[in-house]
C-alpha cells in the first residue's frame, strides 16, 4: 500500500514541474520584464526508493493518468533583462493525493505529496544581432518534496530537501513577423543537492499584442537524486503551453 502511493504520488508530483522562461520577445529597449503562467502536460517515468529499506520502484504514466490525482497546482516565471544582464526565476508547486485501503488488512488509507521547485538564474548577454540573442546563465534549483500515507493505525511521512547548482544556455531567434522561436539547455546537480538534473526546452512564440505572448513547445527535465537510502531518479517529458505578459 506505502509504496502504491509513494509511487502514484510523487509520479503526480512531478508531471507539473518547473519553467525557466518560456519566452522572450525581440526588443531594444534596455529594460526588460515578463512574467509567464504557464502549464505542462508531461509523462513520466523512472525509478523511486521513497526510504531506506524500501524496494525500487518503476514508473512510466502518461498526462492523463497522473491528472487524476492532482489536487492542486500553481506554476508560474519570471525574466528581466537590463543591458546585457539577464536574470531568471520560476515557482513551482502541486498537491496531490490518492485514497485507497492497505492490503490484507483492508483499512481505508490515504497517500499524499506536495512538491515545490524555486529556480533563481543570473547572467549574461554574450551576443546579439537584430534577429537572435544569445545568453549564457548559471544559478541554483531547490526543490522540497513531502510525501505521506495516513491510516486509522497510524501515520507515515517522508520530507526531502535538496539544492542543484545550475549552469544554463538560452537562445531566442525571430522566425517572422509576430513569430519567435526559444531553446533553453541547463545542466546540474554535480553531486552536490542531486547527482545530476538535466533540462531542454523548445518553444514557439506568437506576439498576440505589443506586450502579450503565446508560447507552445515541449521540455524533458531529467532529475536524479539519491541520499540516505532515498532515490527519486525520474524523467519528465511532454508538451508545454504558456502566456507571457511584457513590461
Amino acid at each position: 500500500m506505502k509504496m502504491q502511493k509513494f509511487k502514484t504520488l510523487i509520479a503526480a508530483a512531478f508531471g507539473l514541474t518547473t519553467l525557466a522562461g518560456t519566452v522572450q520577445a525581440q526588443s531594444g529597449a534596455d529594460t526588460v520584464y515578463q512574467i509567464t503562467p504557464y502549464a505542462w502536460a508531461t509523462g513520466i517515468g523512472g525509478d523511486i526508493t521513497p526510504f531506506t529499506g524500501a524496494p525500487a520502484v518503476s514508473i512510466s504514466k502518461s498526462f492523463s493518468d497522473l491528472i487524476k490525482d492532482l489536487d492542486a497546482a500553481f506554476f508560474i516565471s519570471a525574466y528581466a533583462r537590463h543591458g546585457n544582464l539577464v536574470f531568471m526565476g520560476d515557482v513551482s508547486s502541486s498537491s496531490s493525493s490518492r485514497s485507497g485501503t492497505v492490503p490484507v488488512l483492508g483499512l481505508p488509507a490515504t497517500g499524499k505529496l506536495r512538491q515545490t521547485s524555486v529556480t533563481a538564474l543570473a547572467g549574461y548577454r554574450v551576443a546579439q544581432t537584430p534577429n537572435a540573442t544569445f545568453d549564457i546563465l548559471g544559478g541554483v534549483r531547490h526543490w522540497r518534496v513531502r510525501g505521506a500515507v495516513e491510516t486509522p493505525l497510524g501515520d507515515a511521512s517522508r520530507r526531502v530537501n535538496f539544492t542543484d547548482p545550475i549552469i544554463a544556455a538560452r537562445a531566442n531567434f525571430q522566425i517572422a513577423p509576430g513569430w519567435s522561436g526559444l531553446l533553453y539547455a541547463d545542466v546540474g546537480g554535480f553531486g552536490v543537492g542531486s547527482k545530476l538534473t538535466a533540462q531542454l526546452l523548445g518553444t514557439v512564440n506568437y506576439q498576440l499584442r505589443e506586450n502579450a505572448f503565446l508560447s507552445v513547445g515541449y521540455r524533458h527535465l531529467h532529475v536524479d537524486y539519491r541520499s540516505g537510502g532515498t532515490t527519486f531518479d525520474m524523467r519528465m517529458s511532454g508538451p508545454i503551453i504558456g502566456a507571457s505578459l511584457r513590461f
